[in-house]
């Protein structure tokens, strides 16, 4: 892991900013295809129907949002001097967890306990 987490933690907040502007955008797409289109996608047996890519869309657009979310968050304990430290039990988050989940709140310990 970078020795700097607030540099890590600026470039996953450009790569999550950047999936949530490419869900947003394919969302509206499709809803413009949704508009123009007279088809009854439900019934078309060939191709992913117009509905069912709206849910994946809309799935990938939350777990972006969702990230960019977490990612602020930790870049706030940055500047609150709090990042790296437990929000439930206090105690160092270990490195390897930090490196495998840069925005963790917790260590794994209590995040088992907590169901995060």
């Amino acid at each position: 892991m970078s020795s700097d987490p607030r540099a890590l933690l600026q470039e996953l907040r450009v790569q999550a900013e950047a999936r949530v502007q490419a869900g947003a955008a394919s969302l509206d797409e499709l809803t413009h295809d949704r508009e123009s289109s007279n088809d009854d996608d439900e019934h078309d047996p060939e191709g992913v129907t117009l509905s069912s890519e709206w849910s994946r869309l809309t799935g990938l657009a939350e777990a972006a949002a969702s990230e960019l979310r977490q990612v602020d968050d930790a870049l706030a304990r940055v500047d609150a001097g709090t990042y790296g430290v437990c929000a439930n039990c206090g105690r160092p988050i270990p490195a390897a967890r930090l490196q495998a989940r840069p925005f963790a709140e917790y260590c794994v310990a209590c995040a088992e306990k907590l169901g995060h």
